[in-house]
């Protein structure tokens, strides 16, 4: 980066297309997963389905609490106070340490009890898929936590390339294993979650080795991680609740939505399953300008350059808009064809078709303003509204939609797909019409809020 407070064009370049790299990846070796364990058939990929929703909600966990460190350094950084930036790296990375180490014990010791809450009536065989990879999954929260925190660092001081080489070597090892334990071994479900853990384990360790390099100007202190800065780490938690809530919730919502598709014939599960893969590929771009627009933004409120924030965002917003329409009338036009490569009945390999073009159609017209303009004002400071927001959302219209659809037009996982649109477009509108009228700065307590950062 410059040594000015702006960014530049190539600034921009630097973080922006590692991310989009690193998104991409994550997305193709979540479709490769599936594609993989669809070699067993139906029933193993709905069990990884729904054990996935559970994973994806302690993955949105992390990530909040990630979040809200990046926007804790992100806005120290523009204020050019680095000694408060690096205590509260080392801070993120003590409390995710924390964090990930009690979510693991949790999800190993009640596994199989939130499993049987959530979706207790699916096939014994799905249910056994299901538990088998929660299980092993879970072993690598610690890992998950204290890696994404470590990356969001990185993204922070606006040096995504580190986060996405680490990111390079965890995919190949999580491919790799996942061919020989699969097509070698045959291990079934297992193939595919032993080297979930493996790689995580393998890119927390890196990402760590590489935060102590003094050198750098954030950098691991021994000192500093074992000596708890509660201010500090009340000022990450401010921010870090908050998101931790609604993407929480929001996941919550998702998992309610998928016991309710669980109902439904296994071909429903299995194509909801293979739908998401592909979802996930559309939204790549606006999920790696959510990581950017926390920095970008974050270091113009630090600095308080309110005029340049709303700049950037206008900048990115626009940016995301672009690439998100154009990657998804690729998917939309090439869907017939990638679905066939998958080992599933020809009745969810058509409801995928159908599932996909629901979800990128609209994604082209509402998500960024859904997604990625709510990070702009998590950046200004503006958590609690987005999380308001979010959930309230998420209950009222998907949710409510989804049952209503369920219950009225037996519409089956077509009715919860266009009940998530519904939510899109709900906060679509909330979101642009908040960032109309509100200035992006600090909060009315801004003293307090800088003593603690």
């Amino acid at each position: 980066m410059t040594d000015t407070k702006y960014f530049t064009k190539s600034d921009l370049k630097r973080l922006i297309i590692p991310l989009l790299i690193e998104q991409t990846l994550a997305i193709l070796v979540g479709l490769l997963d599936v594609l993989m364990v669809s070699y067993f058939g139906d029933t193993a990929v709905s069990g990884v389905s729904l054990s996935d929703m559970i994973n994806v909600l302690l993955i949105n966990i992390f990530s909040a609490l990630a979040t809200g460190g990046a926007v804790v350094i992100s806005q120290a950084i523009g204020k050019k106070a680095i000694k408060d930036a690096n205590k509260a790296c080392n801070q993120l990375i003590t409390i995710s340490l924390f964090i990930g180490l009690i979510i693991m014990i949790l999800t190993l010791t009640l596994g199989k009890q939130i499993l049987n809450l959530l979706y207790g009536h699916v096939e014994t065989a799905v249910m056994d898929a299901s538990l088998t990879y929660l299980r092993i999954t879970s072993i690598s929260f610690t890992f998950l936590a204290v890696y994404n925190s470590s990356a969001a660092i990185y993204r922070s001081i606006g040096n995504s390339k580190v986060s996405m080489s680490v990111s390079i070597i965890m995919n190949i090892i999580n491919c790799v294993g996942n061919a020989i334990l699969v097509y070698g071994v045959k291990m079934g479900v297992a193939g595919v979650a032993i080297p979930t853990v493996i790689s995580r384990g393998v890119a927390c360790i890196i990402i760590l080795c590489l935060l102590i390099n003094k050198k750098q100007m954030l950098h691991l202190n021994l000192i500093d991680l074992v000596k708890l800065d509660f201010k500090t780490i009340g000022t990450i938690l401010k921010y870090g609740i908050p998101s931790a809530i609604e993407n929480g919730l929001f996941q919550l919502g998702r998992i309610l939505v998928v016991s309710l598709i669980s109902l439904y014939p296994t071909f429903q599960v299995s194509a909801n399953s293979v739908a998401n893969t592909f979802d996930s590929l559309g939204c790549i771009p606006g999920s790696a300008m959510n990581l950017a627009m926390i920095t970008v933004v974050g270091q113009m409120i630090g600095a308080k350059d309110y005029k340049m924030a709303r700049y950037y965002t206008n900048k990115l917003l626009k940016l995301t808009y672009i690439m998100t329409i154009g990657l998804n009338i690729i998917i939309c036009a090439t869907i017939p064809l990638c679905v066939k490569a998958y080992n599933i009945s020809p009745e969810a390999q058509e409801l995928t078709i159908y599932l996909v073009l629901i979800h990128d159609g609209f994604a082209m017209l509402l998500w960024p303003a859904a997604f990625t303009l709510p990070n702009a004002l998590r950046a200004s400071n503006d958590v609690v509204f987005t999380m308001v927001v979010s959930v309230l959302s998420m209950f009222i219209f998907r949710i409510g939609f989804s049952y209503l659809f369920h219950y009225t037009l037996a519409l089956g996982a077509l009715g919860v797909w266009i009940a998530m649109v519904i939510d899109w477009l709900a906060k679509a509108i909330v979101f642009i019409i908040r960032y109309k009228v509100k200035k992006l700065e600090y909060p009315k307590r801004n003293n307090q809020i800088e003593k603690a950062a």
